[in-house]
């Protein structure tokens, strides 16, 4: 998965294919004016774009985001890490009732109720089971382990996005994922 992005003045370019919303192609240009904050703490740091995208950027890319985004005015917010939450039951680990307790509770605070949890966590099983079978992660898989996972061309195809639905599936996933997050401008 390549998060290596070209900063450039009042720009980001997006380089080679990159881990990012299925309707931003390589070589994709985002002004930084249709940046609406970033968080190079984020674990891959993310780009979001006022139109609602995330774009990943390479850790080792975190100083020079922190510069771009001070050199543009762009604000540095975290978000809550929903995709952490609904993912935590795929990671390699026990998912204990006391974990799931206290994993629907902060799902609760973005608006996200037992039935919704459950539906979501249907729906990228199949994707996640099979992705996270060969990672075996066991300390967390996020948004950007999802959009790994929806793009990876050795996920079974009978559990894979398919192409046409792939960029629904990411304005739907980027959304979830901004749940519980102030859009609000400084």
């Amino acid at each position: 998965m390549n998060l290596e992005v070209v900063f450039a003045g009042d720009h980001v370019r997006l380089a080679e294919p990159v881990l990012a919303s299925a309707d931003l192609a390589p070589g994709s240009v985002i002004p930084a004016t249709a940046i609406r904050d970033a968080d190079p703490d984020a674990v891959p740091p993310e780009i979001r774009t006022v139109s609602g995208r995330t774009v990943f950027v390479s850790a080792v890319q975190r100083a020079e985001l922190e510069r771009f985004c001070l050199a543009n005015r762009i604000r540095l917010q975290s978000r809550p890490n929903v995709w952490g939450d609904l993912l935590e039951p795929f990671l390699d680990t026990e998912f204990t009732p006391e974990r799931r307790t206290v994993t629907q509770a902060r799902l609760s605070q973005v608006g996200l109720d037992e039935d919704a949890v459950a539906g979501i966590r249907a729906k990228v099983a199949p994707l996640m089971v099979a992705y996270n079978a060969m990672h075996w992660d066991w300390c967390d898989l996020g948004l950007a382990d999802l959009m790994d996972a929806a793009t990876a061309p050795w996920i079974p195809e009978d559990r894979q996005i398919k192409p046409a639905e792939r960029s629904a599936f990411c304005t739907w996933a980027m959304k979830i994922a901004d749940l519980g997050h102030s859009h609000d401008r400084p």
